[in-house]
């Protein structure tokens, strides 16, 4: 066989060198993919690290933030803080106020009585009422005795009090409040002998201090709506048109710091609504017109001519400083009026009052003390023949009361929570005291004295009332001698005038109240 000469190399079979090629190639690959792999790690691994730190600088900040945020509340929390501690005697005037001004706005449209629950509401309106009857028993002489039950005897008497309906009005800032009352006695028939308005105001709140009403609103004179009265016949104020006296006009009611403030223009009285009698059909005492007239011997004569007055251009002013850090709570005002007097058959007149008045509180106790004086001045010629009385009318009667006199009057009362009771919420002990000090010295005075309690049970109110009168004809109608009353002579009743029946009458009285 030939032999291959050295210098050449020897030939190669073709499938091994393809061989060795494509193991080349794949090992050129294998070296790559080694080479690469780490590098592809490398930066996935610095992406997601970029990531991290992007991620945690974003959570620094919004602790950051949050840090911040927590800093200035905790800032604004001390700086409450202390605010709060130091106007700690602030804020409990801002709680009495608002308690205040919560109860004074119940008062403007609603009568002594419980929060209804629930209530009937209508929108903005807020629809209300009551239903009360009284028994009655005390120095009531009766003319004829065989009448059975009576105020006088026979177990007492039980009568319709009064039925009433309420509208409330609070829509946005714009305020409201009506009510009218049905009356009726043992000589008439229900639904009523007489009825009229109490209430009925519009009003505008500029804020929770400040809001006006226009049309027939409670006079703000004396301590409260009541004056100083808890008693459910209330004191001597009441009976001469200086407590809860109710008037047309335009009144402004504003607080200002520690001071409560009352400005009121009154064109006229309520009015008179529908009744028996010429103009006093009304629920508080005005100067009124009427068609008695007495004769030179003292006699009073009915059914004459109209004569007597109607109020005109009243203007009023109170102001009450309140005391609230100190020892006993303590409220101080004054009270201003002045009105004239339009004359029927007499010769104009005017009217003023001033009155300076107190409140203390002591715990649960209220000690309420007022001192007033008033004075009519009128022309002596007139149908009665006299510028010591006038005319003043409530509750469909008129009758004569003083011209010119001193009131003093003061209540105390305590009242006391009782959940403990199952069937009582609450009760309002009382003791009160008021008298007329008349300056005529022909005349005798009108004095008061009033013990019992206010009973708070759900929608209910129930008052004891005992009542020892010396010149109130509300009070017993009893005389000496076995007589009564004598409405035919001007000095022969016991009244707000010359009170001629110079005597103490007693009246017990049980006031059932349901208000809904």
């Amino acid at each position: 066989m030939p032999r291959t000469p050295l210098t050449q190399p020897p030939p190669q079979p073709p499938f091994r060198g393809a061989r060795f090629g494509r193991a080349c190639a794949c090992a050129a690959a294998l070296l790559t993919l080694g080479l690469a792999a780490p590098a592809v790690t490398a930066a996935t691994a610095t992406a997601e690290l970029e990531r991290r730190i992007a991620e945690l600088n974003r959570q620094m900040q919004r602790q950051q933030q949050e840090l911040e945020r927590s800093k200035r509340e905790l800032e604004q929390t001390r700086q409450a803080l202390d605010a709060a501690r130091s106007a700690s005697a602030s804020s409990a005037k801002a709680a009495k106020q608002a308690q205040a001004e919560a109860a004074e706005y119940k008062a403007l449209a609603d009568d002594r009585g419980p929060a209804p629950e629930p209530k009937i509401q209508l929108g903005p309106v807020t629809v209300g009422g009551a239903m009360r009857v009284n028994y009655v028993l005390g120095s009531y002489k009766q003319y004829d005795p065989a009448n059975g039950p009576n105020r006088g005897g026979n177990t007492g008497n039980v009568e319709l009090d009064t039925f009433r309906i309420n509208l409330t009005l609070d829509y946005g800032d714009v305020i409201g409040a009506l009510e009218y009352r049905w009356y009726t006695d043992a000589a008439q028939q229900f639904p009523a002998s007489y009825s009229f308005l109490h209430t009925g105001w519009v009003g505008y709140r500029f804020d929770d201090d400040n809001h006006i009403e226009v049309g027939v609103n409670r006079v703000p004179f004396g301590p409260g709506p009541y004056g100083v009265a808890q008693s459910y016949m209330f004191d001597m104020h009441y009976y001469l048109g200086l407590a809860d006296d109710m008037d047309l006009g335009i009144k402004y009611v504003t607080r200002r710091g520690d001071w409560k403030l009352d400005l009121a223009y009154y064109a006229m009285s309520e009015g008179s609504y529908v009744g028996r009698s010429l103009d006093s059909t009304r629920y508080s005492f005005d100067a009124v017109r009427w068609t008695e007239s007495v004769d030179e011997d003292g006699n009073v004569l009915y059914g004459g001519a109209h004569n007597g007055f109607d109020e005109r251009n009243q203007f009023n002013i109170r102001a009450i400083r309140l005391f609230e850090d100190v020892p006993v709570p303590t409220e101080l005002g004054v009270s201003l009026e002045y009105g004239q007097l339009k004359g029927e058959r007499v010769d104009d007149g005017d009217h003023w009052a001033a009155s300076v008045h107190m409140v203390n509180h002591w715990n649960d106790f209220k000690l309420a003390t007022q001192l007033t004086r008033y004075e009519y001045d009128i022309d002596s010629d007139n149908p009665w023949r006299t510028d010591k009385l006038i005319p003043m009318g409530a509750f469909d009667f008129a009758w004569f009361a003083a011209t010119k006199a001193w009131l003093p009057a003061v209540s105390l009362s305590y009242s006391h929570d009782v959940p403990e009771i199952a069937w009582l919420d609450k009760v309002v002990p009382y003791l009160e005291y008021s008298q007329v000090v008349k300056d005529e010295s022909a005349f005798n005075d009108s004095q008061m004295v009033a013990a019992g309690a206010q009973w708070y049970r759900g929608n209910w109110l129930v008052y004891t009332d005992l009542v020892y009168a010396n010149g109130n004809w509300f009070i017993g109608n009893e005389a000496d001698n076995g007589g009564t009353d004598n409405y035919s002579l001007v000095n022969g009743v016991g009244d707000w005038g010359a009170n001629g029946n110079d005597r103490w009458n007693y009246r017990f009285t049980i006031n059932l109240g349901y208000y809904f």
